[in-house]
């Protein structure tokens, strides 16, 4: 007896491992169309629902998909709406895998292990790698539940385990066992795919068993319930909404299977107890699901009721607005809005230059401030997204995805020091403040033409990352600016001295038009870095990266 359960648990560790390894091949292989299907996601919560269904019936975990779409919206890239249409769609998508295990082809499970095994040790191209990454995780999975199965036979016919049996067959028992055995797992598929070893080993009956597979639905939502610690009250009402969802269906189905012939029915569409469970799984979340959408707004409502009192707003400005950790769980939706963050910072570091030289040009001390504001966001934002960038790098990702973080290294870097010289011309305009100084008009007129170039090198290098597309057009725009923001530098340097030889400038405005000047240059090349960040240096026509 002590060898089977030994024998069973190293079954059920087989099956996990193989859900898990399955999911997350699927989820690589298919992670750029991913990241196409939800970008595409629009307000209508019925279209959220079919992508809901796809994106889960793809990586098999509507845990991950409801904790994603629960990142999405502390993130505020997602309202509630939005993030229930998805969520509710998971929970029709997640019972693909029970359809699976209710069919009998363990017996080619090893050679499924032996092909998958095979590929990836073999081939060379990730993708074909994480293709025989899902084939292994299929046939460990369906070995895993062979093994427990028939290792569950003997230890069915206890006593002990008739009256747990017994006892979990009473409805309220059978949901909070269920409850407490999909929050253990986190994987209402793993709980459910259990029962169906179960069922299959003759240890369980359908009536044994549909109250635990309801109370499985619930168990589901725990772990997205405990991704909301430390998040937004919106997050927060989104776990709330989706166990109002999950708990209204399941006592709706509690009631059904209690007083309607609805397990009869069940029982003669097959004499299989794994496709009766499944049956029930499916059935269950299908008609919870089109019952309980258009009721979403009521449910929202309710969830505000309980989680009361407004957001905080922007008043915490030093935080990341698109990158959630959450996303962490979903490496191809990550790597999509972490390039959205460094957009957002690249934009802020844009505003800072713009500010810093309104604030020179005009001598306004107001635009100090707002600079000086803006720069704790901006260095705070450099150590944030670079310390997500570090646990991405560490996931599996697509080899396209791998090459972006590797590059965004440096375009987070490069726009950090973007920031650094807008404060440094902010402290040249205090010092011209200060010294009540002024320009001539040539080096106004200098410095007006510097400025123009600098926010067009910066502008195009931004759209050229956030394009992502090679483009041959703007490589050789931003070079042309770049040479022509060195030449005028040193030109104009040489103007300086001239005019400082014919004292037509003093001493502290010399110096403070240097140090402008040296600044702009470097921001020059700093925006450069940023535009030929996803390019090979083959295709800028650069002999080595800028370094300033």
């Amino acid at each position: 007896m002590i060898i089977q359960i030994i024998l069973a648990l190293g079954g059920l560790g087989l099956f996990l491992y193989g859900m898990k390894l399955m999911g997350e091949g699927l989820e690589l292989a298919a992670g750029s169309n991913l990241r196409t299907l939800l970008e595409k996601l629009t307000t209508n919560r019925f279209l959220g629902a079919l992508v809901g269904v796809v994106v889960t019936a793809i990586i098999q975990s509507s845990t991950a998909v409801s904790v994603m779409c629960i990142g999405f919206v502390n993130a505020t890239i997602m309202n509630i709406g939005q993030a229930m249409g998805v969520i509710m769609g998971a929970t029709i998508g997640t019972t693909v895998t029970s359809v699976l295990l209710s069919i009998r082809i363990s017996d080619y499970a090893p050679l499924a292990i032996f092909i998958g095994a095979i590929m990836v040790m073999i081939c060379k191209k990730n993708n074909q790698k994480y293709i025989g990454q899902i084939i292994a995780g299929f046939g460990i999975l369906f070995y895993g539940m062979s093994t427990m199965s028939q290792n569950l036979k003997p230890i069915a016919e206890s006593e002990f385990f008739k009256n747990i049996i017994t006892s979990v067959s009473n409805p309220i028992i059978g949901v909070i066992f269920g409850i407490i055995f999909a929050a253990v797992l986190q994987s209402s598929s793993a709980a459910v795919g259990v029962l169906q070893a179960l069922g299959a080993a003759s240890a369980l009956a359908l009536p044994d068993s549909v109250y635990m597979v309801y109370g499985i639905h619930i168990g589901a939502c725990v772990t997205a319930v405990i991704s909301t610690i430390g998040a937004t009250k919106a997050a927060k009402r989104t776990a709330l909404s989706y166990v109002l969802f999950t708990a209204l269906g399941t006592f709706l189905f509690a009631l059904i299977s209690a007083f309607t012939p609805f397990n009869s029915f069940i029982q003669n569409v097959t004499d299989s107890v794994p496709f009766q469970i499944s049956l029930v799984h499916i059935i269950s979340s299908i008609i919870s699901t089109f019952v309980m959408l258009p009721c979403v707004d009521i449910i929202i409502k309710i969830s505000t009721i309980i989680i009361p009192g407004e957001e905080e707003g922007e008043k915490e400005a030093c935080r990341l607005k698109y990158v959630d950790e959450r996303l962490l769980k979903t490496p191809p939706f990550a790597v999509s809005q972490v390039t959205k963050e460094i957009d957002r910072m690249g934009n802020l570091a844009k505003k800072n230059f713009a500010l810093s030289m309104k604030a020179f040009m005009n001598k306004d001390a107001a635009k100090i401030k707002e600079v000086e504001e803006n720069e704790e966001v901006i260095d705070y934002m450099n150590m944030a997204i670079t310390d997500f960038l570090v646990k991405l790098n560490g996931l599996n990702l697509e080899d396209s995805d791998r090459l972006k973080i590797g590059s965004y290294y440096h375009v987070v870097s490069d726009m950090e020091r973007i920031g650094d010289h807008a404060e440094n011309i902010c402290e040249l305009a205090n010092m011209l403040i200060t010294k009540e100084e002024s320009f001539s008009e040539d080096a106004a007129s200098e410095i007006e033409s510097m400025n123009t170039l600098v926010t067009n090198i910066i502008d195009d290098s931004l759209k050229m990352f956030e394009s992502s597309h090679f483009d041959q057009k703007m490589i050789d725009l931003v070079s042309t600016i770049e040479e022509e923001i060195d030449d005028k530098t040193a030109l104009y340097k040489d103007k300086h001295i001239d005019r400082l030889s014919e004292g037509k400038c003093n001493a502290t405005v010399g110096t403070l038009f240097m140090e402008l000047l040296t600044n702009l240059e470097r921001i020059a090349d700093h925006s450069t870095n940023i535009a030929f960040s996803m390019y090979p240096k083959k295709h800028t026509g650069k002999e080595e990266a800028v370094q300033a």
